[in-house]
C-alpha cells in the first residue's frame, strides 16, 4: 500500500489569499513605526527600494516554482538547481527564520488582543489554536485564510478613510523629512519594510498542493505581491500624512494612531481588532508554509525522518505540523518581539539569496525573466543583511553554522553505516 501523500486542492485565489494572509500580517500595523524612525518620511523610498529587490525575488521565486512543483520551496529549487548543499542551507534559513516571525506574529497577537499581564498564554494558545486548524487540512486553512485577509482589508479601508479625513500634518513631506536619515536610514528602512512582501514564499512552499501549479503558482506570486504593495503603498501615505514623521517614529502602532488622531471614536478599536487578525492570518499562513518546508527537508533526510509522514485522513505533514508549533511555544515563552524579529530578518535574506543565484542559472524554457532581476534580487538581500542589527546578524550567523554541523554529522555517519 502506497503511504499518503499530498493533494492538490488549492486553486489560484486560494493561494492569492495564502500569500496575502502572510504578507498583510502585523508588519502593516507595526513596521511603519521603526521605519519612520530610520528614515522619516524617506521610509516611503525605502518602501520602493523594498518593492524593487522584493520583486526581483518574487520573480526568481515564481520562475523557479514553474520548473519544480514540490513542496519546499526554494529548499527544492536550490537542490534541484544547484546541488543538496545549496537546497539545505536556504531549506535551514527559511525555517529558522519563519519559527522566529511565527514567534513575532503570536506576541504581536498577544499585545492587541491579551490582558496586561497575560500576553504569553494568550499568544501560546494563539500557537496551538492555529496548528490545530492546519492539522485538519489545507482547505480549511485557506478558508480561514480567505476570511481573516478580507477583514484585515475591510479594517485597512478604515484606517484610510479616517486618515483622508485628517488634516495633514506640516511639513510631512519635504526634502529635509525625505532625507534626514540619509541613505542608511532609507536602506534600513528598506530592510524593515521588505519582511512585509516575504509571505508569496508561502505560496511556493505549498507547490504538491496547488492544481496546475506550473500556471498557477507564478501567477499568484505575482498577484499577490502586486496586492501588498498598494496596501502598504496607501498605509505608508496615511499614517505619514497623519501623524508626521516623528509622530509616526513615536507610535508603537501607528495605523491606529493615525485612526484615533481623525476623531472617529469607533475606528481605533476597529483598526486594533484588525491588527489582531492580521497577525493571526500572518501566523496561520507561516505555521502551514514551514511545515511543509519541513516535511519536503525530512523527505530527503536533511531533518529527522519521524517528519517524513502525511495523515491519511487530512493529507497534511501533521507530525511536521506538530513539531514547528511545539518550537514556537517555546520561543513564545523566552524571547521578545525585537529579537524574533530580528533573527527572523537574516534567515529569511538568507533562503532568498538562494533562490536568486538558482534563477540566475537557469536556462532555455525554464527562463521567464531577465536576469537583471535575479541579480537585484540577490545584491539587495546582502545589502539589507547589512542594515540588520549586529546582534541578529552574529544570532543568524551561528544558527545557521550550527546546521550546517548537524548536516556534515549526519552525511558522515550515514557514510559509516
Amino acid at each position: 500500500m502506497s503511504s499518503p501523500s499530498l493533494q492538490r486542492r488549492l486553486g489560484l485565489g486560494d493561494a492569492v489569499f495564502i500569500g496575502l494572509g502572510s504578507m498583510i500580517g502585523a508588519g502593516v500595523f507595526a513596521a511603519f513605526g521603526p521605519a519612520a524612525a530610520a528614515a522619516g518620511s524617506g521610509l516611503l523610498i525605502g518602501l520602493g527600494v523594498a518593492a524593487v529587490v522584493a520583486f526581483g525575488n518574487a520573480t526568481s521565486t515564481a520562475q523557479l516554482a514553474a520548473v519544480h512543483p514540490t513542496s519546499g520551496g526554494v529548499y527544492a529549487y536550490g537542490r534541484a538547481e544547484l546541488g543538496p548543499w545549496w537546497g539545505y542551507v536556504a531549506g535551514w534559513g527559511f525555517v529558522i527564520g519563519k519559527i522566529a516571525s511565527c514567534a513575532a506574529m503570536a506576541l504581536t497577537f498577544a499585545a492587541y488582543a491579551a490582558p496586561a499581564g497575560w500576553e504569553r498564554p494568550v499568544a501560546i494558545a494563539a500557537v496551538v489554536a492555529l496548528a490545530t486548524v492546519n492539522w485538519f487540512g489545507v482547505t480549511r486553512t485557506a478558508q480561514l485564510t480567505r476570511i481573516i485577509v478580507v477583514f484585515v482589508l475591510l479594517t485597512l479601508a478604515v484606517a484610510v478613510a479616517a486618515g483622508t479625513a485628517t488634516p495633514d500634518a506640516a511639513g510631512w513631506l519635504t526634502p529635509a523629512t525625505l532625507w534626514s536619515g540619509g541613505w542608511y536610514g532609507i536602506l534600513q528602512s528598506a530592510g524593515l519594510l521588505f519582511f512585509a512582501f516575504a509571505g508569496y514564499a508561502r505560496i511556493a512552499t505549498m507547490g504538491e498542493e496547488v492544481r496546475a501549479p506550473a500556471t498557477t503558482i507564478p501567477r499568484a506570486i505575482v498577484l499577490a505581491f502586486g496586492g501588498a504593495l498598494v496596501v502598504y503603498a496607501l498605509i505608508g501615505l496615511t499614517v505619514l500624512s497623519t501623524l508626521g514623521p516623528d509622530g509616526t517614529a513615536a507610535s508603537t502602532e501607528p495605523v491606529a494612531a493615525a485612526a484615533a488622531a481623525s476623531g472617529w471614536v469607533w475606528a481605533e478599536p476597529v483598526v486594533r481588532v484588525g491588527a489582531a487578525a492580521a497577525s493571526l492570518g500572518a501566523l496561520l499562513a507561516l505555521i502551514a508554509g514551514i511545515s511543509r518546508t519541513s516535511y519536503a527537508m525530512a523527505r530527503e533526510g536533511d531533518l529527522p525522518r519521524l517528519l517524513d509522514a502525511v495523515h491519511p485522513r487530512w493529507h497534511v505533514p501533521h507530525r511536521a505540523d506538530a513539531a514547528i508549533a511545539a518550537v514556537v511555544v517555546v520561543l513564545v515563552a523566552l524571547i521578545d518581539l525585537r529579537g524574533a524579529i530580528g533573527f527572523s530578518s537574516f534567515g529569511v535574506l538568507l533562503y532568498y539569496l538562494v533562490a536568486n543565484i538558482a534563477a540566475f542559472r537557469q536556462r532555455g524554457g525554464a527562463r521567464r525573466y531577465p536576469r537583471v532581476l535575479q541579480i537585484i534580487g540577490a545584491a539587495g538581500c546582502v545589502v539589507l543583511v547589512s542594515t540588520l542589527p549586529w546582534e541578529s546578524v552574529v544570532a543568524g550567523v551561528l544558527v545557521a553554522l550550527a546546521g550546517v554541523a548537524y548536516r556534515m554529522l549526519r552525511l558522515r555517519f550515514t557514510r559509516a553505516a
